[in-house]
Formats: structure tokens, sequence, C-alpha cells
């Protein structure tokens, strides 16, 4: 496996649009503003919204659809996880990103297998949220430390049901393994001497197979499943 460190940051960053638009969902104030203001201060970065609840957030993004939504799960009305999974049908290509108080197994799990694409706390400094904004636009799954430690825990501990025949390719089994070892869409178009645009057309084959909206979706299936080793 090609190292992810590798790669620049400089390659990396080409990719992502100018300035990354973030929408945000929460329904404490301060919270809401104090991010507002960071987004919105911070080069590179736009807030294209700040709603205070899902419902809110659904029409908001309706009409103007961000980069990344950074979605809170305590929200009231409409869940954190169910408005994800909405977001994912109406958005494919929105990347949700969890910041939250909740560090649970039932709420990571759940929020990953709704089409998160990165769960971190709100604890987390400035400088990593804003550095995992960029990392799920690059096609990676940011996660504050505690969490990913129990990410791992839960697929160990976790017994796949028999294996169900998505009818992937030998192609596509090999490049999901890729995802679920951390690789990205640039990192595995690397490794496969392929170019990028492959990779993202395989995806998206994927994607239909599994009855997925995103990466995290697929890892976690393939994970739930066994469908890699």
């Amino acid at each position: 496996m090609t190292p992810l460190t590798n790669r620049s940051e400089s390659e990396a960053s080409r990719a992502l649009p100018v300035p990354i638009k973030v929408a945000l969902i929460e329904d404490q104030r301060p919270i809401r503003d104090g991010l507002a203001t960071l987004i919105g201060n911070s080069p590179g970065f736009s807030c294209l919204g700040a709603y205070a609840s899902m419902e809110q957030a659904l029409l908001g993004i309706s009409k103007a659809v961000p980069d990344v939504a950074l979605v809170d799960l305590g929200l009231p009305g409409m869940s954190g996880v169910d408005g994800i999974r909405v977001l994912k049908e109406r958005h494919p290509d929105l990347q949700a990103l969890v910041l939250t108080v909740f560090e649970d197994d039932t709420r990571i799990f759940e929020a990953l297998c709704a089409g998160a694409s990165g769960y971190l706390l709100k604890k987390t400094p400035p400088g990593r949220l804003l550095e995992g904004i960029r990392e799920v636009l690059s096609g990676g799954a940011p996660m504050s430390p505690e969490v990913a430690r129990k990410v791992v825990t839960l697929f160990r501990q976790f017994r796949p049901p028999a294996r169900a025949d998505y009818q992937l390719t030998p192609h596509e089994l090999r490049l999901l393994q890729m995802l679920v070892e951390g690789h990205n869409y640039k990192t595995a178009a690397g490794e496969l001497s392929v170019s990028v645009n492959t990779i993202s057309f395989h995806m998206r084959s994927i994607y239909s197979k599994l009855r997925v909206h995103s990466k995290s979706e697929a890892v976690a299936k393939a994970l739930r499943e066994g469908l890699t080793m």
C-alpha cells in the first residue's frame, strides 16, 4: 500500500473547491455562531449557511448546496443521523461531517452507516476542524482519536453475516479493499497506475451495486458484510 504521506499537501489540495463552501447544522446558538465566525474568517472557506435544525437545513441546502455540511447529532426534531441519510439521498456529492459531543458506539455506527464521511468531537481544535473539512473533500475520513479507536473495536467485534453476492468484479473488489485500507481516490489511482477519473468510474459502479452513496457507506458495508479481507 502506498503511504498516504507520500502525497504532498499542495497536490492533495489542488482538486479542492475554492472557497470550500460549508453549511453548519447546530442547534446551540453560541456554538453555531462560533463555527460561523471560524469558517467565515478562515482563508479558503465560506460559510454558506448556519441552521438551528435539520428541517431548516434541508430547506436551505436545497437552494444552495455546500461542499461540506458540519452536522450535530443531538438536534431538535429530525436527528442528525436521519438528516444525514436524507441529505445524502438528495445530494450524493455533499460530504457530511459529524461534529458532536456524542462518542457512544451506537451513534458512531449509525452516523457512518447513514453516510457520514467523518466523525469529529466538538472539543476538536479549530485548526484540526478546518483540516478535517479539507480532508473529507480529498476522499479521507477524519475522525477524532477516541472515535477512531471505537470504530476499530466495533468492526473487530462485529460478526458479519454470510457474504452477499453483489456481483462485484475482481477489480472492483480490489478497489474496495484499498478503500478499506485507507486509500482515497488519488492514492488508489497512483497505486493502480490509472487516472482519478477511472477510479471515479469504477466507484460509481461499486456504489450502484452496493446501493450506497458515499465512500464511508461503501467501506462500512464492506466491513459489515465481509466483502473484503
